[in-house]
């Protein structure tokens, strides 16, 4: 906090000091300024990206789970899809969304899809890994108990995987609203990158740093919400991190 608000006085005096035209560099009173008269039609644009976002982090998190669960339970899928999942991620974002934007239209259904590939494979890659680093000493147990796939899936490695699962959601928040933003670029009436690429145009480099503000706390928030649950769902492994920290 003490570095942040060095850099912070540093830039003020700075910006004071050699007359920077704010149009290339504002200063920070400058930004809060901006930040402050536009609250109104900043919040209008964050309603809007935080709803995009917020539904397609979810469907992610299905999508994610879902297909995790199948390539742990039956292992012919994993060998067939795993393939196609990592090339899914050599594709750059970038060059598809403007097809997705042909073939979809300008409405929210392309902004969620983007969304939903970004975020969908760090949580399906983490709990796939989870679910296959359970306990081999459990494993071995209850297979020699004649526990059945389903029985060693719910008891043994649904539980240890949690915390990877978890990991995976928070790499997928803090993606999450800096794609809806990219998204929004690319076709959109109202969103925080609509708002940031207006500004952009304009030379209006206050707001664009204002926007850049909203975005790294939205971000923030979503972290910090998947950190909440991780602690409400997990208070074990919460525990554990913090002693290892100690």
């Amino acid at each position: 906090m003490i570095f942040l608000v060095l850099i912070v006085a540093v830039w003020q005096l700075t910006v004071y000091k050699y007359q920077i035209p704010p149009w290339l560099l504002p200063s920070p009173s400058q930004i809060g300024e901006a930040l402050w008269e536009t609250r109104g039609l900043i919040w209008e644009h964050t309603i809007m990206t935080v709803f995009e976002t917020t539904v397609g982090l979810f469907l992610a998190v299905i999508l994610g789970i879902a297909t995790s669960t199948l390539m742990s339970l039956l292992p012919f899928t994993r060998r067939v899809f795993y393939p196609f999942l990592i090339i899914s991620q050599t594709i750059p974002i970038i060059a598809v969304a403007p097809l997705l934007l042909l073939w979809l239209g300008y409405g929210l259904l392309p902004k969620i899809v983007i969304i939903v590939m970004v975020c969908f494979f760090p949580i399906a890659i983490t709990l796939l890994e989870g679910l296959e680093l359970s306990n081999l000493d459990l494993l071995h147990l209850l297979q020699s108990m004649g526990a059945s796939p389903w029985q060693i899936f719910v008891l043994i490695r649904w539980p240890h995987a949690m915390p990877a699962l978890f990991s995976g959601l928070k790499i997928a928040a803090t993606y999450s609203v800096m794609t809806a933003v990219i998204s929004e670029w690319l076709g959109a009436s109202r969103g925080l990158g609509v708002y940031l690429l207006r500004s952009s145009n304009n030379f209006l480099t206050d707001r664009v740093f204002a926007a850049i503000i909203a975005i790294t706390l939205l971000s923030f928030l979503y972290y910090a919400v998947i950190i909440l649950l991780t602690r409400l769902a997990l208070p074990w492994y919460a525990r554990s991190k913090k002693n290892q920290t100690i």
